[in-house]
């Protein structure tokens, strides 16, 4: 079993855009007005809705958005960077408005004095995030509490991630007490630390998604439900690497506090394998909840236990 490349194909946008966009880096597409700096951008969108058209090029600025709902998107996908300028020492986009919608962009080289320097902290309200990278920060997407949202990841990379410096973990991505989590086809690899997907929402479904931890570094499980979840884990292809800080599971269950059941949890049609020359055991599903969990048409390679329950 091995895991393909994963690729990125974006159908590009050639609709002209106004005369406006060819100077100014962040244009308001509903107004056509252009900004030098993304922080204008957002305030003249305030708390109504708005879609910010974002220039091809790297990016040293970071923004708060408090309010409305906001949509930032690349012009031309893969062509904007954020790079490593974090607000309230927390990350590149800081998000506290009604909804955000991030779209073919590149966060890179976050780092903060807490160690949670994130590409995304989102605070509250509903985030979708497609077709954009995350790398070599402390953390890709770090949230707060917000049960009655929605988080939605779709065709993104998370790479050189995470760590544990003094007990103070950072992960690909933290996921706190929202209503619900939903991955489908990204990519986490080359993991530097702590959990691939840590998620303390109710629901979480994670599914057509690869976990490479072939390159990883001092990693622990690859998801990590340590509040209890619902929902669906399907589809996915899943290799330990070598370097672990745990290599006990793949998949962990209410490891730490339960605050949601678990009753009914679906793990299908999955495949894990240890990286080829590693010669050890693991389980591919740890439950410590009493919760039953439903697993079925998993394909486990060499050396892996189905489940346990600890």
């Amino acid at each position: 079993m091995s895991l393909r490349p994963f690729s990125v194909a974006i159908a590009l946008c050639t609709m002209p855009f106004p005369a406006q966009t060819q100077t100014t880096p962040f244009v308001v597409e509903e107004s056509g007005r252009g900004f030098a700096r993304l922080a204008d951008a957002v305030a003249a969108i305030g708390a109504g809705d708005g879609t910010i058209a974002i220039a091809p090029g790297t990016y040293r600025e970071c923004v708060v958005q408090s309010e409305g709902r906001v949509a930032y998107t690349a012009r031309t996908p893969g062509s904007v960077i954020f790079n490593g300028v974090a607000c309230e020492g927390k990350a590149g986009l800081v998000l506290r408005g009604r909804a955000a919608h991030v779209q073919g962009i590149i966060f890179q080289n976050f780092r903060v004095a807490d160690r949670n320097g994130s590409g995304i902290r989102l605070e509250r309200g509903d985030l979708t995030v497609r077709d954009s990278v995350f790398r070599n920060s402390e953390q890709g997407i770090l949230t707060h509490d917000d049960p009655a949202a929605t988080i939605s990841i779709d065709h993104s990379t998370f790479s050189g991630l995470g760590g544990c410096p003094d007990g103070m973990c950072s992960h690909s991505i933290y996921i706190g007490n929202y209503g619900r989590l939903i991955v489908t086809r990204t990519r986490f690899e080359q993991g530097t630390g702590g959990h691939y997907v840590k998620s303390r929402a109710a629901q979480a479904d994670i599914s057509d998604s690869s976990f490479d931890d072939t390159r990883g570094a001092n990693t622990n499980y690859m998801i990590d439900l340590p509040a209890g979840s619902v929902g669906t884990i399907t589809r996915n292809i899943f290799v330990q690497g070598r370097s672990k800080e745990n290599y006990s599971a793949f998949i962990a269950v209410g490891a730490e506090t339960i605050n949601h059941p678990s009753d009914g949890l679906s793990i299908t049609a999955n495949r894990a394998e240890i990286a080829p020359g590693i010669d050890r055991r693991s389980t591919f599903v740890a439950n410590w909840t009493r919760d039953v969990l439903r697993l079925s048409a998993n394909q486990l390679g060499a050396g892996l236990k189905p489940y346990d329950e600890r």
